[in-house]
């Protein structure tokens, strides 16, 4: 009932980018505007799509299911639908329904008077699925090196590429993007923990305040960094993992057509080496 009261407090004209009060308004608990309309209509017509180009296929198999982008011999141009023309308009549906969803996050944001720390949360996401269906397709010449829209395809996808580079792992974006994925598990775990241990005393006991927090980490780690640094730390992390993830892919075919661990070779001739028995 809190939500419902507050809810009049913010549900009032304004705010919007585009359309003005035209498509101001609310579906139930859903905020709609120009930007929730557009959503809709690319989220269905790509849907739609995806079904055609099933029931084009071999097989109704949810798995198997897959939108194969076109092939290489077509380069940066159009395909015919079959050939991969569908996949090139799915992309474009799936890009107008993304940026489409963060513009309404933003006019909400706006509607509610606070930051608009999610709708660039969620632009990194956008730019990670850019990268992966547009900027490296564009840089290596071909659309075909973007990703089929399937299941088991797309994990074929991702393990075709790993070695094609050989050792994937060697990828120094990918290192990057791996310790950020894991550390934010670890630092969001230990403050959902906390929260929680905080907020669900045992029967008989009062819930603790902020000051339990920082105590805790004090004595822990030696340090706290307060209950709004560690939601801070929290989206660096999160947003440093996707951006380096991105990066990782990028880089490879476009500017790094070897091996992986081989891009390691300047470590290994570094003259230091030379100096230890071990290193020659």
């Amino acid at each position: 009932m809190a939500m419902l009261s507050f809810e009049r407090k913010y549900r009032v004209r304004g705010g919007t980018l585009i359309g003005g009060d035209l498509f101001d308004f609310w579906m139930g608990p859903f905020y709609v505007g120009f930007f929730g309309i557009t959503t809709a209509f690319f989220a269905f017509v790509g849907i739609a799509l995806i079904l055609w180009g099933a029931a084009n296929g071999p097989t109704w198999n949810l798995w198997q299911i897959s939108i194969a982008p076109p092939d290489l011999s077509y380069g940066l141009g159009l395909a015919p639908l079959l050939e991969g023309g569908l996949w090139q308009l799915i992309t474009v549906c799936a890009l107008g329904a993304f940026v489409s969803w963060a513009l309404r996050e933003v006019e909400i944001c706006r509607k509610l008077g606070m930051g608009y720390h999610v709708p660039v949360a969620f632009g990194f996401a956008i730019f990670a699925y850019f990268t992966l269906v547009v900027i490296r397709p564009v840089l290596m010449g071909a659309w075909g090196h973007g990703f089929p829209y399937g299941i088991y395809s797309h994990l074929d996808w991702v393990s075709n590429v790993g070695y094609q580079y050989l050792h994937f792992h060697y990828n120094p974006a990918h290192m990057l993007a791996i310790s950020f994925f894991f550390t934010t598990a670890l630092a969001l775990s230990m403050h959902g923990g906390l929260i929680l241990s905080m907020t669900n005393p045992a029967k008989g006991e009062t819930v603790k305040t902020p000051d339990h927090e920082n105590t805790f980490f004090r004595d822990a780690v030696g340090y706290s960094i307060g209950s709004l640094g560690i939601h801070r730390l929290g989206l660096y992390l999160a947003l440093a993992a996707v951006f380096f993830s991105a990066v990782c892919i990028v880089i490879s075919g476009p500017f790094w057509t070897r091996g992986w661990p081989e891009w390691w070779s300047w470590w290994l001739n570094m003259p230091i080496w030379s100096q230890w028995p071990l290193g020659r």
